[in-house]
């Protein structure tokens, strides 16, 4: 179905990720992928190679640090020097530190903004161009559950997460008339690195061993008592991806277990 194209995925450098997850999909269909992550591209390597011989198609990988405007650009700047173009890109990086506002540390403020919000912002500006010269383009933000309901503990991430909903309409709206559209995927709880490393620091504050913070927040919010499985987000990229989805603008799809339905 994407046999000839190009897609950018983000914070896509680990396995136990919604980036590669996406990744492999589309790289499923036939679309080459450049991964991106912090990784230096020799720890990505196999990654990388594994990828490319499964699905039979070419990987590159970028290594970005999301939170510097430059990187984006040379993230950007990659992909079209490699493959010619960018057709498809898939904002997914992001990052958490968890605490009550008044004990965040302005650093880590920056930091999440720079990463979940500014980078998307980067990624678009210098993707939608070629897009429009093209008219055919598939802009596909990860948001979260916290992108639609507030949480304690968590509020510049649930900031950032609202701002990329608002975002993807906004995107949407301004090429409602053309062959590109953007959307927004919102995961609930997802057995990922940074949500592993999320729950070990709640833990932390609030004395429980992993195990416990896990069930806790599972119980709290997602009533299917069950992680969301990175396959379905896969299977859902790929779908906005193909021409059936191509009237689906501006949505932000919810996949939490059942969370945003209470």
């Amino acid at each position: 179905m994407l046999k000839g194209k190009c897609a950018v995925v983000t914070g896509s450098s680990m396995r136990l990720g919604i980036g590669y997850a996406i990744a492999d999909a589309l790289a499923a269909e036939g679309c080459a992928v450049v991964l991106s992550g912090r990784r230096p591209e020799e720890q990505a390597k196999d990654v990388v190679e594994a990828l490319a011989r499964a699905r039979g198609v070419a990987v590159h990988y970028q290594q970005a640090d999301l939170a510097r405007p430059h990187d984006v650009e040379a993230l950007i700047a990659a992909a079209v020097a490699r493959f010619g173009r960018v057709d498809i890109l898939v904002n997914n990086a992001g990052t958490n530190h968890p605490h009550p506002i008044e004990d965040l540390p302005p650093a880590e403020w920056d930091e999440i903004v720079a990463v979940n919000l500014s980078a998307a912002y980067h990624a678009i500006r210098l993707t939608l161009p070629q897009m429009r010269a093209r008219n055919w383009g598939r802009i596909i933000n990860i948001a979260s559950t916290l992108g639609l309901v507030g949480h304690p503990n968590v509020s510049a991430y649930t900031a950032t997460k609202h701002g990329i909903v608002g975002l993807t309409k906004s995107v949407a709206l301004e090429t409602a008339a053309t062959g590109i559209t953007c959307n927004a995927i919102c995961p609930g709880y997802t057995r990922t690195d940074l949500l592993i490393r999320v729950i070990g620091e709640l833990a932390d504050i609030q004395g429980l061993s992993h195990d416990e913070a896990e069930g806790k927040m599972l119980d709290a919010d997602q009533p299917s008592r069950a992680m969301v499985a990175s396959e379905s987000f896969g299977a859902l990229a790929a779908f906005l991806c193909s021409e059936a989805a191509a009237q689906i603008r501006g949505v932000a799809y919810a996949v939490d277990g059942g969370w945003t339905a209470r």
